[in-house]
């Protein structure tokens, strides 16, 4: 590996995009290790540490708009990035400058041993890695009231684990995912995801899964630690209002309270609910009945059934889970006039799973299926035979067509749709950004 000459943000990201052909993750000693050389950026932070299966990124937003609320400045570093990598990076608000972004990059890159790296040995960051030291470096420069930090993959061994204390730790639903790597039941994963709680530090916890929570539970008592939950009995949907959701909640120091989400996504009721929980946890009584109901009501979270056109909407539904909660929110949508799908999936997820609970729902008449940009993608193959098992002689039906691209298959369904009918996308991450990226260049 080779030293390059990277002076402009466009070097500095397609730089980041080859990182995986040539490095492999590394243990939290050397991410600390990494840390300290960069000063222990870490250390200057008060930061809030946020795993979970689903619902992570959607957590993050809700909770930054309750502290900004509350007067409070907060960094949020998130992941994926839909369309522009500065995405992973809010400061107060704000997606992180393309100049503050290289400088941030040229920090990291100058601190590595290049010597050794040559010669094929010494610490290379992995693409996840790189980012995170990156966040600390443009967050401690910023100086925030709090960081909050999402979990890339799991917890115990995420590195964003390498931090050296934390304010408050966030788990969210826990479901089945990435189970080659974090373990096969949901005990295995609940597990893995205990692994950022820490002595002296409170859990503010989703409590949807028993085996989970049990798991949860026992770390806490070992640890010793205060802990608060959120579950379905706790928050009540009243309905939808001009594609906003009203529903209460039951909250620490005001009892139950009204509040509207500026969504149509049923799910993000939890997703909300446990980042007022976690925020009354960090501020008590500063924050305000108002302050929780002006954050809630002005937070958008990207790619969360995001309305990108008229009934047009996107959602970051990538697994069993996610999948669930989004048929949920579509069954209780209103639509008279039908509904189509453009669906993409990752070869890595468990798509057949998927397009069983969407074939199942006899929600859609159509779906266009996709194959993404991403090397990641499942084939059209792998999709046909998993949508192939649903055709119209079984119960409920589910025709469906073959696209090479996202934008063929969307351009195909906006073609088809008729007044009144509802377009959705979902399947994966990759596919939003693929399509709001698109809707960027006014290529519909």
């Amino acid at each position: 590996m080779k030293r390059r000459d990277i002076v402009t943000f466009e070097e500095a990201a397609a730089y980041l995009t080859e990182i995986p052909r040539f490095t492999s993750k590394h243990t939290l000693e050397e991410t600390r290790a990494q840390l300290h050389r960069l000063g222990d950026p870490d250390r200057a932070l008060r930061i809030i540490h946020v795993a979970g299966t689903n619902g992570k990124g959607s957590v993050c937003a809700y909770l930054g708009a309750l502290l900004e609320e509350a007067g409070k400045s907060v960094c949020v570093f998130t992941s994926p990035h839909l369309v522009d990598i500065r995405e992973r990076f809010l400061l107060r608000g704000r997606m992180v400058g393309k100049e503050a972004f290289l400088g941030a990059f040229l920090q990291v890159y100058r601190s590595l041993d290049w010597e050794a790296l040559e010669r094929g040995e010494g610490y290379h960051p992995t693409f996840f890695e790189y980012l995170f030291l990156m966040a600390m470096l443009l967050f401690a420069e910023d100086g925030p009231d709090y960081c909050i930090l999402e979990t890339g993959l799991g917890g115990r061994l995420d590195a964003t684990n390498a931090v050296s204390g934390k304010e408050l730790c966030v788990i969210t639903r826990i479901g089945l995912d990435h189970v080659e790597y974090l373990g096969h039941t949901v005990k295995e994963i609940a597990a893995e995801k205990a692994g950022i709680l820490q002595p002296g530090v409170p859990l503010v916890y989703a409590d949807t899964d028993p085996e989970a929570s049990r798991v949860f539970l026992r770390k806490v008592e070992e640890l010793g630690i205060k802990c608060g939950s959120v579950s379905k009995k706790d928050y009540t949907f009243s309905g939808f209002q001009n594609k906003s959701i009203d529903f209460s909640l039951h909250t620490r120091y005001y009892g139950y309270i009204r509040l509207r989400l500026s969504t149509i996504a049923r799910y993000q009721m939890e997703n909300a609910s446990l980042a007022v929980c976690a925020a009354q946890e960090l501020l008590g009584e500063g924050m305000t009945l108002s302050g929780i109901q002006g954050g809630l009501a002005r937070c958008r979270w990207q790619g969360r059934m995001e309305e990108v056109l008229p009934d047009v909407y996107v959602d970051g539904a990538h697994n069993e889970d996610g999948i669930r909660a989004f048929l949920d929110t579509v069954s209780g949508d209103g639509a008279r006039g039908g509904r189509l799908l453009l669906f993409g999936a990752a070869a890595d997820k468990d798509y057949p799973r998927m397009a069983d609970q969407i074939a199942a729902s006899g929600l859609f008449e159509k779906a266009a299926l996709v194959r993404l940009q991403s090397a990641r993608s499942a084939s059209l193959e792998q999709l046909e035979r998993a949508f192939a098992r649903h055709g119209e002689d079984s119960a409920p039906g589910l025709s469906y067509a073959l696209y090479d691209s996202a934008a063929e298959g969307f351009a195909a369904l906006l073609g088809e749709r008729a007044r009144g009918k509802r377009l959705y996308v979902a399947g994966s991450l990759y596919l939003v950004g693929e399509i709001k990226e698109l809707l960027e260049h006014d290529q519909f």
